[in-house]
């Protein structure tokens, strides 16, 4: 299993014609799969011989919405059929408007504790070096409520965050960098009088994290110009993170001494949640930021005497140990890991299930990082009452015939 980017520089292999290809079809080179015949990804597209085994835990003819302007985007997890997820279905949220901004009309601002105060058109960014990744990321508030279909995973491509930080020269005295898009609502203040103000969305972190080289503002995805409903025509693409640090379409990166308290910093997307501290159990709030260790099966299918179970394991980075599924209570057996996977992709695994027996079963997938750190049961999950962060152990429930 590869734990590292892929290549970053303009003459690699998603630059080739057949790699583009590839990319536009949403389907993965290569793969590891159970047999070297059988690329990884044509097992995620299902061959003729097989066929879907439906989850019993989820409702008969379930479907999504289609994409739609001002409205929410999740995946079917059952029907992801390859390694990067096409454009028009990468999962959608958004918390003010959709602006449309003009690309000859487009700055990106990069102000405060800065040696040199930078503003840049898109045709400036795209002068820089070019730095490309694979990055996958679900929304804070993915669960099983959606059978973890705020999902998703991109090649992106424009230019370093700290390229830009070097350019304009970090001064001392700097210790938050704030991230705002052009995005804006109305929000209600808390005061003796009923009180609006319009605030862009924002989202910030602590200066030793934005200085992370694998951080990405974004003006292609999958090898296309970046589409309007993900922050056309510039994102933050924070790897590891969870969806709402990916600030949509950026205009201006401040450099400050203080933490930013915006709304979507200190009111929302915060986890509430009890934990030790010092011997004394406590309530904490905290932002959510870095992405939870997890893992969820997303399909069963059915191929003569076997049957496949596929899924997939979001991290913040961190290199895997193992990922284990386990069937009706048993021992853990190891999965297949996708030879795509990289550092910060979402990481695709199979395992074959032999001599299943008819009737109902349970199967569940755990994953286990090279910290020892293993993801979690439910009943093993700190007391929580927020929404936010949702990376139990999934039991999902499949019909045998």
């Amino acid at each position: 299993m590869a734990d590292a980017s892929k290549p970053n520089n303009k003459n690699n292999d998603i630059t080739d014609n057949n790699r583009r290809k590839v990319l536009k079809n949403s389907v993965a080179v290569g793969g590891m799969a159970a047999s070297a015949s059988m690329p990884f990804w044509s097992k995620l597209a299902m061959g003729a011989s097989e066929t879907l085994v439906p989850f019993t835990d989820m409702p008969e003819g379930y479907t999504v919405p289609p994409v739609a302007p001002g409205g929410i985007h999740y995946l079917d997890t059952s029907k992801i059929d390859g390694f990067y997820t096409p454009n028009d279905d990468f999962y959608i949220i958004q918390h003010y408007n959709q602006p449309q901004i003009p690309e000859n009309e487009f700055r990106l601002n990069l102000t405060g504790l800065v040696n040199k105060t930078l503003s840049l058109s898109l045709d400036d960014l795209r002068s820089h070096q070019k730095f490309e990744i694979d990055a996958g990321f679900e929304c804070g508030g993915n669960s099983t409520r959606l059978y973890q279909g705020l999902i998703g995973n991109a090649h992106w491509g424009g230019v370093r965050l700290v390229d830009l930080l070097e350019e304009a020269g970090l001064d001392r005295d700097g210790v938050e960098v704030v991230f705002y898009g052009a995005d804006k609502g109305m929000e209600r203040t808390r005061s003796d009088v009923d009180f609006d103000v319009e605030q862009s969305f924002g989202r910030s972190m602590h200066i030793d994290d934005a200085e992370n080289p694998d951080i990405i503002l974004a003006y292609e995805m999958n090898g296309e110009p970046l589409p309007l409903f993900h922050g056309a025509p510039l994102r933050l693409v924070v790897p590891g993170w969870y969806g709402v640090a990916n600030v949509k379409w950026l205009t201006q990166i401040h450099v400050q001494d203080s933490r930013y308290m915006g709304r979507f910093m200190g009111r929302d997307y915060v986890t509430l949640s009890k934990r030790d501290i010092g011997g004394e159990e406590r309530w904490e709030e905290r932002s959510v930021t870095r992405t939870q260790l997890k893992s969820s099966i997303i399909r069963v299918t059915e191929n003569g005497n076997n049957h496949n179970i596929m899924g997939f394991v979001l991290n913040d980075g961190t290199p895997l140990r193992s990922v284990e599924v386990s069937i009706d209570g048993g021992a853990w057996q190891q999965a297949e890991m996708d030879s795509e996977n990289s550092k910060y992709s979402w990481k695709l695994f199979n395992y074959t299930w032999r001599g299943a027996s008819s009737g109902e079963h349970t199967i569940v997938s755990r994953v286990t990082d090279v910290t020892g750190q293993v993801q979690a049961t439910q009943d093993e999950m700190p007391e929580k009452p927020t929404r936010w962060e949702n990376y139990a152990q999934f039991p999902r429930t499949v019909m045998i015939g």
